[in-house]
């Protein structure tokens, strides 16, 4: 019973570093692991790079929360499944969004689109309630040394849908811009202008031609407009890419190639991967941008985009939901301001970019289900005894308590031979030699001892006469069963081992309840700590 005690407390400790570790630690490491993108290797002074780099605006952009509702998964909203998820998928997002995005201290907060999943085809009350999901997750509240940081949003695709729906269901413009503002704009931010264009009406039919030519119309003026500043686009659609383009080294799921769907009675688009290539061209031609950020895609891919003005790279963001296909979520840190050097003609250097990850949340569940099964199967098979209960355990503390007395014994022989009295004796040479003197030993009180002196020999001839011969007539094989003398039947061992499986299944149920019971409030106080507002 000791043993299953020891086992208990060691398996609680277990469980407790183990959530420590899921529900902070892993989050206090991405926060660790990324920081604001340098320019010590553009500027060979660190004088200038750190002076240039203290004018910069720092700038968190996160794509493609996708709050999850009745439409992702097919439940009703009153299901209990649906709303359980939900609420991890909601805690883990604020959880990311308080524990490692605003400890970096943004001045700008970037949204680049799909901030709900179903948001064209929720009605108004649910559509409501997903904002006020959406405001609490990303809440500002904890942000105490300026708690007015501007954020900017992005239209998407789950925000209002496409081309085609618009015709259809045209409230659910009026309603997004109600919320977050104009669908097409730009901003300036540390020098460094910035362009919001609704991708979702760049590609569409000719019965689309309003929505579709008020965005058009607001590229062109921007078009003719200052260009002294870089321009970063913002689109929640990628630009085209050709089929199978390599997306480097953060990508962790397969290429998705080009598919374009359009709606019947040419109504425009309802589904597409990127933008046509054609309105890529045309947008990079008119804006000439410095650096393209888009999201839509839910994994990390860069590409660089040729054009007559130089190459322009553009970065897709991953999702920042663990529920949204990608393992490993994520958000950019980005830095605008002046060139950091003062005579070079790239624009590019006024825009700086980090990809920051955050804790892969599929896999600390996988660890929490692995170490259930673990501690479950250690519960079951320990022995109760413990490890010294079994076989190869004995032989082993056998083999290394001999060692010790055979090391023991040795010692000892030698420190006999080193305490000894010597004389010295010299010979007819007249040499001298140390000759140890012999020791008396005292008489051994006890007559019947068997242990015997060094030296001495003990002779006892008549020891076997007082052995007594084992009665043969007594002699019962302990392993033989004798039937009682009534002839009633004995006890089946079957029941002995029912009891022994019940006891266990007790002792595996009473460690269980008492891991639970000390870890559970842990864990629920690990999982709420940043879920209310302080």
């Amino acid at each position: 019973m000791q043993s299953a005690t020891r086992l208990t407390l060691l398996l609680c400790a277990a469980w407790a570093a183990a959530l420590l570790y899921g529900e902070m630690g892993a989050y206090w490491a991405a926060h660790l692991s990324c920081s604001w993108p340098s320019a010590s290797s553009f500027s060979p002074s660190p004088v200038s790079t750190r002076s240039g780099f203290d004018n910069h605006v720092k700038i968190a952009v996160i794509a493609d929360p996708q709050l999850m509702d009745s439409t992702s998964l097919g439940l009703p909203a009153s299901s209990v499944a649906l709303q359980a998820i939900e609420l991890f998928t909601d805690l883990n997002m604020r959880r990311s969004f308080q524990s490692v995005i605003l400890p970096f201290k943004p001045d700008v907060i970037l949204f680049l689109g799909d901030h709900f999943d179903g948001g064209p085809y929720l009605s108004d009350e649910e559509w409501q309630e997903s904002l006020f999901r959406f405001k609490h997750i990303f809440s500002m509240s904890e942000q105490r040394t300026n708690p007015h940081v501007p954020i900017y949003y992005l239209s998407g695709n789950h925000d209002i849908g496409y081309s085609g729906f618009h015709s259809i269901h045209p409230k659910v413009i009026s309603r997004y811009e109600k919320e977050f503002g104009p669908r097409n704009y730009h901003f300036l931010s540390g020098e460094v202008d910035f362009v919001v264009v609704d991708a979702q009406t760049l590609d569409g039919g000719a019965k689309q031609s309003k929505e579709r030519a008020s965005t058009w119309e607001f590229i062109k003026t921007l078009s003719s407009g200052n260009e002294s500043n870089p321009k970063v686009l913002l689109t929640h659609i990628p630009l085209y890419r050709p089929d199978n383009t390599p997306c480097g080294p953060h990508r962790s799921s397969p290429v998705i190639n080009q598919r374009i769907y359009n709606a019947a009675m040419d109504q425009g688009i309802r589904y597409q991967n990127y933008l046509s290539k054609e309105t890529s061209d045309l947008l990079l031609r008119l804006l000439k941008p410095t650096l393209v950020l888009s999201g839509h895609d839910h994994d990390q891919c860069t590409v660089v985009h040729s054009t007559t003005f130089g190459p322009v790279t553009e970065h897709t963001l991953g999702t920042i939901s663990w529920q949204q296909g990608n393992l490993y979520p994520s958000f950019m840190l980005m830095s605008a301001g002046p060139k950091l050097i003062p005579n070079s003609t790239d624009s590019s250097h006024g825009v700086l970019t980090n990809l920051c990850f955050l804790p892969k949340q599929t896999h600390i569940y996988i660890w929490y289900i692995f170490q259930f099964l673990i501690t479950v199967l250690l519960l079951v098979f320990w022995p109760t005894n413990g490890l010294s209960s079994l076989p190869y355990m004995n032989k082993l503390v056998s083999f290394m308590r001999s060692v010790g007395a055979e090391l023991f014994s040795r010692t000892k022989e030698k420190d006999d031979e080193e305490d000894g009295e010597y004389e010295m004796v010299f010979d007819a040479e007249g040499s001298m030699h140390l000759v140890k003197k012999s020791v008396a030993r005292p008489p051994r009180t006890n007559s019947d001892s068997r242990n015997v002196g060094r030296g001495n020999i003990v002779a006892r001839p008549t020891a076997r006469k007082h052995q007594t011969e084992p009665d043969s007539s007594v002699l019962v094989e302990m392993g033989s069963e004798t039937p009682p003398e009534d002839g009633g039947k004995l006890p089946r061992p079957s029941k002995w081992n029912i009891r022994k499986v019940l006891q266990r299944l007790f002792r595996v149920v009473q460690s269980i309840v008492v891991i639970a019971a000390l870890n559970v409030p842990l864990y629920m106080m690990f999982l709420f700590k940043d879920w209310i507002d302080r």
